[in-house]
């Protein structure tokens, strides 16, 4: 994902919005030139924009503030890139692990900005979870929905079962990206493997059942094989 990927077309001059959109650039700028929030500051960023600090306090409370709304916008970019795949695959099941790589190739092509969004600390009122929940989390649960109507996926909460797929996905994307050395293999071959064990395997439970135990599923399993 390259820098233009992440910036929003400029207002045209004059424009209200135009300072707050050149403060977002060049904050973007700034965390993938650096590759930490550390080394942002608002003095740093009031420089490379050409503008006094106290004009940045105008539009962002505080730099946490200024970085909540970079990675909203950089969410919003995912939700484009969902929307495109959804159109794109030729089955629900296939659109839904790609949608769950995308989510992961995502995070893992500006890692900084995937780990300020959703590693750090919670902020009441982010920005990013308002962005998250209404593109990638919707686009999950809607897939799994089509699953549930199609009869792939037995009935149940999409919400719950998007829930579980963001978190599958997350949980990846995350631990790639604080603990890139262990022993992984080809990063985008395992994301694959766990995205399809995720995909799959609630189309195993609604032939065992929710509440089958983890023997008793194996049992049924070998019954399936030997038959």
């Amino acid at each position: 994902m390259t820098v233009e990927h992440l910036r929003r077309r400029r207002a045209p001059r004059g424009s209200g919005d135009q300072l707050r959109e050149e403060i977002l650039d060049a904050t973007t700028d700034l965390l993938l030139e650096t590759g930490h929030a550390k080394a942002v500051s608002i003095r740093a960023v009031a420089h490379r924009v050409g503008v006094t600090p106290p004009s940045i306090y105008l539009h962002f409370a505080d730099k946490d503030a200024l970085l909540d709304a970079v990675c909203a916008r950089y969410f919003e970019r995912l939700d484009v890139v969902m929307q495109q795949l959804a159109a794109d695959q030729p089955t629900t099941i296939e659109r839904l692990r790609a949608q769950g790589m995308a989510y992961v190739r995502f995070a893992l092509d500006n890692p900084e900005l995937y780990r300020i969004a959703t590693m750090g600390d919670p902020m009441p009122g982010s920005d990013v979870d308002a962005t998250l929940n209404s593109s990638a989390f919707v686009h999950l649960r809607d897939t799994v929905q089509a699953l549930v109507d199609e009869g792939i996926y037995p009935p149940g909460d999409a919400t719950v079962m998007g829930l579980e797929l963001l978190t599958v996905a997350h949980g990846v994307a995350a631990l790639l990206i604080a603990r890139p050395h262990m022993p992984f293999g080809d990063a985008e071959e395992f994301a694959d493997r766990v995205l399809r064990s995720a995909c799959f395997g609630r189309i195993l439970l609604g032939t065992v059942g929710t509440d089958t135990e983890p023997q008793q599923a194996v049992e049924f399993l070998k019954g399936l094989a030997d038959d």
